[in-house]
């Protein structure tokens, strides 16, 4: 029996039991699908972060509190793995090649800003004024935090351009007055506009944010600032020189905030753009195959479904199995049928599935999840793989029963029906 003939006996068998037969497909079809929306969820998660990251530019280093060595910190007695606002400072003195700038970064939180009956929820960041260099970011209009801001602790903002749409929908912000409350309220003060910022684009979290100076924050809420009174920060960033070897100005950085800490081995770590995108790149192709397993557990439960059938299928057909073994038929052609007939039921499946999985990605993308817009990547390796294993699952699915039908005797089988 040819592979043409085989196929075409095991699609006249499929098409005579269609409910059947599409039952036992809905397993498969339904983990090919889930295979491709999850993969396609975790590509697109993958694309947007990275999107981010290369959206900050292409010469920035990234100083984070806590050394990335397992072993941890053997610095002298009293050394903290904490950054503060003065080691910004000591870096700028410090002149060290190719740094052209750096800039604070504290991450404050959530807050409630107030304007009129308008009640926005915003997420507050201490700097100071060498950070719209840093993030090459530009006013739309008004000023940035400077830095006699930053010593008198003023309570000013700069609205990122989606915050200020929402607050001031059809009025110019400058100069207005933002009651923004803390801690669900226990504390509030009031803060003058005195800048808002271009859009950046895409979806880059900078235009979602609002800026003060990092001072204002010290001064104003409790644990922002360590017993000597010094200002916590979350992460320190670096804009380098064009054209310099990133690695080595991370070197310069690294043995002069050792020395400014006085310890013996880093307390921060520093981190390049090529490093946190190769990260991201591993971290997303984890994420991405761990989704596609979850989801592969339902190309398992529809393998199960397909041998449950083709072995129900051989009982009925006992006394065609019968027949075809009198006329001539040799134990390997009769597996071969019933294989051949799994597989089918499998490539009906895997196709459909391909399509369902297309489809709900499309569907999904854009799709505002906590006001964040879900992004889906379809990827060809991820249609792939899972019509790939579909065709597998139903191949094995189908080896015992085609098994089982080889052995039956033709005689017996004749008989019994």
């Amino acid at each position: 029996m040819s592979l043409f003939d085989g196929f075409l006996t095991a699609f006249k068998a499929i098409s005579a039991n269609g409910l059947r037969s599409f039952l036992t497909m809905l397993g498969l079809l339904i983990g090919v699908g889930s295979v491709i929306i999850l993969i396609s969820i975790g590509q697109g998660t993958q694309a947007g972060i990275k999107e981010e990251i290369t959206n900050l530019g292409t010469d920035l280093l990234f100083i984070s509190p806590g050394s990335s060595s397992e072993a941890g910190v053997r610095g002298r007695r009293g050394s903290a793995r904490t950054l503060f606002a003065e080691d910004v400072l000591a870096i700028r003195e410090a002149n060290l090649p190719g740094v052209e700038a750096a800039a604070p970064q504290l991450n404050i939180g959530n807050a409630q800003a107030i304007v009129g009956p308008l009640n926005q929820e915003i997420d507050l960041v201490g700097t100071d004024s060498d950070y719209l260099k840093v993030r090459n970011l530009s006013l739309s209009e008004g000023s940035f935090i400077s830095s006699k801001d930053v010593s008198s602790g003023s309570l000013y903002m700069v609205l990122g351009s989606n915050i200020a749409n929402a607050l001031f929908p059809e009025e110019n912000p400058i100069g207005k007055t933002i009651r923004t409350s803390f801690f669900n309220g226990r504390i509030s003060f009031n803060f003058k506009v005195i800048g808002v910022l271009l859009p950046t684009g895409g979806e880059s979290v900078q235009d979602d944010y609002v800026f003060i100076p990092v001072s204002s924050a010290q001064k104003r809420l409790k644990g922002l600032q360590n017993i000597s009174g010094k200002t916590i920060i979350n992460q320190i960033t670096i804009k380098t020189s064009p054209n310099i070897d990133q690695e080595t100005v991370s070197e310069f950085i690294t043995e002069f905030l050792k020395r400014h800490h006085q310890v013996d081995e880093p307390d921060f770590t520093v981190t390049s753009q090529t490093q946190l995108l190769e990260t991201v790149n591993e971290i997303g192709t984890t994420i991405s195959l761990l989704l596609g397993s979850i989801a592969g557990i339902s190309l398992f439960v529809g393998g199960i479904g397909v041998m449950n059938i083709m072995l129900v299928s051989v009982t009925e057909r006992t006394r065609e199995i019968g027949i075809r073994r009198a006329i001539g038929a040799t134990g390997p052609d009769i597996a071969l049928q019933f294989l051949i007939e799994a597989l089918a039921l499998s490539i009906l499946g895997g196709i459909a599935g391909i399509l369902i999985g297309i489809t709900g990605s499309t569907l999904l993308n854009g799709y505002q999840i906590a006001d964040t817009p879900l992004i889906t990547i379809i990827t060809p390796w991820s249609i792939i793989l899972a019509f790939t294993v579909a065709s597998f699952v139903g191949i094995v699915s189908g080896l015992y029963p085609a098994w089982r039908a080889s052995l039956l005797d033709p005689i017996t089988a004749l008989r019994n029906q």
